[in-house]
């Protein structure tokens, strides 16, 4: 579908000055505009010199606004990142005291803040979440639509898959939502605070099943270095070609995901379109050729 909108609205402003074109006095008028006696008056309320002057400054001004056309494809048609969180909901993420400043607040809570920052700037990327506790499951679908995930984060909750640790099944859950991507990168990114210690699929299993399908998996453990597995983390990323991070406070999980966002760069780190296409020189090319009208009635004269 084609869409139509200005990139700099705010250049509108500038139409205000067609103001002084009507009031200011006659003798500003004659300094920007020398030969204005040159052009005769209709009546006494239709003035073509002002008026063709006015519409050459409307024109200027639309074209600084910048008119573009873009497409907005389907997400299916995008050719981005297809990126996946793999997310604990174990009752242990509910624990407090991760972050110094607000010490009621919970590792899951913080943990949910710091992704939606994160998405933010994935401008063409597919980005879905997988939960675990006791079993694992998808509960965002891939999709471009940041907004929608950030959304949708706000009603995951500790213990909605249960109390314990489906490390496995979290990984596998992720797996299928990536296994029919024909994204160029494929990448999971599972963030635990436990071990492996339920579901039905090991980890082994699980990894074996993403290295099929060309996914990278970065492994990040939440708290210190005793109260998760980093031994298995470790083997998960090695395995995938990714890499296992530790963060023991909010600080250093903020800068995991900084890290991450060099990793993984999103394709695009600007305002992004669609086959867009420039249509400032229409309004740029009338401006030019009214000009030319009025130079060749000088000429007449």
């Amino acid at each position: 579908m084609e869409h139509f909108e200005f990139e700099h609205p705010f250049m509108f402003l500038l139409l205000l000055l067609i103001i002084c074109i009507y009031k200011c006095p006659l003798s500003i008028k004659k300094i920007i505009f020398p030969h204005i006696h040159l052009f005769g008056k209709f009546t006494n309320w239709v003035n073509i010199d002002k008026l063709l002057y006015s519409l050459v400054l409307a024109l200027l001004v639309t074209a600084l606004a910048s008119p573009i056309s873009y497409d907005a494809q389907l997400s299916s048609k995008r050719k981005g990142r297809d990126l996946v969180f793999v997310l604990d909901t174990s009752g242990s993420m509910a624990q407090s005291g991760y972050d110094k400043e607000q010490r009621t607040e919970q590792k899951f809570d913080i943990l949910k803040q710091i992704i939606s920052a994160f998405i933010t700037n994935r401008f063409d990327d597919n980005v879905g979440v997988s939960i675990f506790g006791s079993y694992g499951f998808a509960s965002v679908p891939l999709t471009y639509d940041m907004k929608a995930v950030a959304f949708l984060l706000d009603f995951l909750e500790v213990g909605i898959a249960g109390e314990n640790t489906a490390i496995g099944d979290g990984i596998m859950s992720a797996v299928k939502l990536l296994k029919h991507s024909d994204a160029k990168n494929k990448v999971i990114i599972l963030v635990t605070d436990g071990y492996q210690n339920s579901g039905q699929i090991s980890v082994q299993q699980a990894v074996e099943e993403a290295k099929k399908s060309d996914i990278t998996i970065y492994t990040i453990g939440i708290g210190t270095q005793k109260e998760f597995d980093a031994k298995l983390l470790q083997t998960i990323a090695s395995q995938t070609n990714g890499k296992m991070f530790a963060a023991d406070n909010k600080e250093k999980l903020q800068e995991v995901y900084q890290e991450l966002d060099t990793l993984e760069p999103s394709t695009i780190r600007s305002q992004h379109y669609l086959n867009k296409q420039m249509l400032y020189s229409y309004p740029l090319a009338m401006a030019i050729l009214i000009l030319l009208y009025l130079l060749s009635r000088k000429r007449v004269f």
